[in-house]
């Protein structure tokens, strides 16, 4: 199934599974045999199919994802499982929730992480209409088993022993509407949300979507604190759409291919706080001042083009269900014990003055590992003014989130 133009999830039909001995078949990358004790000898795939084949341009993460996938994993299953050639051997053992899985966000979100080998149990919350985006789900043949919970009454069952929380729960932007406009309605949301993580699985990686994230992840860490709960390594803003734009839109406007671009992007999730650091692009290219200026507000606006483009009827909630999928999995292979997992998002950070920033992280099986520093070293002109001029913004934002939070009473 192509989640995109670049990105494929594919399914081979050459061994059976569990069958020790079995040959693995080699597409253009590797195969990948599944040998579970959590029901994955059912999983076959989206077709009727015993191998899943990570291409070139396969899964959510690209090249990155395949390289580790072939170079870290595959030789620790070679050593722990000889005679079965070179097999992955993913174990389905975790637990997600998503919480708004019947919005815009929430459906096409829930369906790339049911994808997800590495997902035993996938939880589905909603005040309303959740049921039946769960049963048609379930009916996915891919490991994970689907529940779903309506309303506030089934909020902690839904939250029981998860491992990763994801929440796109709120309401979506409107042409005319800024980021800052939804913080009334959404900060309440991811508040309510997250007291109810913090009660009930406060281990749990946090994944904050909804919008201010630049204000919601200051919320819900405030939530958090007041709880006793707060681990700063373990909550994250998901600012992964702003990469995935980044890397689209310089591999068109240069003609390189997208799998091998790699555009950093920090400073926050909205308007010029977002910060495309274009002199760092990988592979390293060359871009005039003009490109820099156009590809920089082209990232900085391209939810708003994606407003108005729908002229009324949503936001973008394809694209950033596509990027909060893949932050999904990194999450996964990071609790999975892959030690070279590394992606962008909006953490509590000392990389600025600021107390939350967006720059790259690595991750590890108890959240943050490291902030990458390098890539706020050695700026251009342009990118130390732009880094320069966002920071009154987004600093505005963080206490105003902080502020909102000190003004409320946080459920007992």
């Amino acid at each position: 199934m192509a989640a995109t133009s670049a990105t494929t999830f594919s399914v081979g039909s050459a061994t059976s599974l569990g069958c020790k001995g079995s040959s693995v078949s080699q597409s253009k990358a590797f195969g990948v045999k599944f040998n579970s004790k959590n029901n994955l000898r059912s999983f076959s795939g989206l077709k009727a199919a015993t191998t899943v084949s990570c291409e070139t341009e396969s899964s959510f993460l690209g090249k990155e994802s395949v390289s580790v996938l072939k170079q870290s994993i595959t030789p620790k299953a070679q050593k722990e499982n000889k005679g079965y050639g070179n097999c992955v051997q993913p174990q389905a053992s975790y637990k997600v929730a998503v919480l708004g899985a019947s919005g815009g966000i929430g459906q096409p979100l829930s369906l790339l992480v049911k994808m997800s080998p590495l997902v035993s149990e996938l939880n589905l919350y909603d005040i309303a209409n959740v049921k039946g985006v769960a049963a048609d789900l379930s009916h996915c043949n891919t490991p994970s088993k689907v529940s779903d919970f309506t309303g506030a009454s089934e909020l902690a069952n839904c939250l029981k022993g998860v491992n990763v929380v994801v929440i796109p729960a709120g309401v979506p932007r409107k042409p005319g509407m800024t980021r800052d406009d939804l913080f009334n309605i959404n900060a309440n949301i991811v508040k309510t949300l997250v007291e109810a993580v913090a009660d009930n699985c406060p281990d749990a990686f946090i994944h904050i979507i909804s919008n201010p994230v630049n204000s919601t992840v200051p919320i819900a860490a405030e939530v958090l604190k007041r709880k006793s709960v707060y681990d700063p390594k373990k909550l994250f803003g998901v600012t992964t759409l702003d990469v995935v734009r980044a890397n689209t839109f310089v591999a068109q406007k240069k003609n390189l291919r997208l799998i091998d671009v790699d555009v950093p992007v920090v400073g926050g999730h909205a308007g010029i706080t977002i910060l495309p650091l274009l002199s760092k692009t990988k592979p390293s290219t060359t871009f005039t001042d003009e490109e820099v200026q156009e590809l920089t507000v082209r990232i900085q606006n391209a939810g708003t083009e994606v407003v108005e483009a729908k002229a009324g009827a949503g936001s973008a909630t394809l694209s950033m269900a596509y990027a909060a999928a893949r932050f999904v999995e990194s999450s996964l292979r990071a609790l999975d014990g892959d030690s070279d997992v590394y992606e962008c998002a909006f953490v509590q950070s000392d990389l600025t003055e600021l107390p939350f920033f967006a720059s790259r992280v690595k991750l590890g099986k108890n959240g943050v590992e490291a902030l990458i520093p390098s890539d706020l070293q050695g700026l251009t002109e342009y990118e130390q003014k732009a880094l320069d001029a966002l920071k009154p913004e987004l600093k505005a934002s963080i206490e105003k989130g902080i502020g909102f939070v000190q003004k409320e009473p946080v459920a007992a």
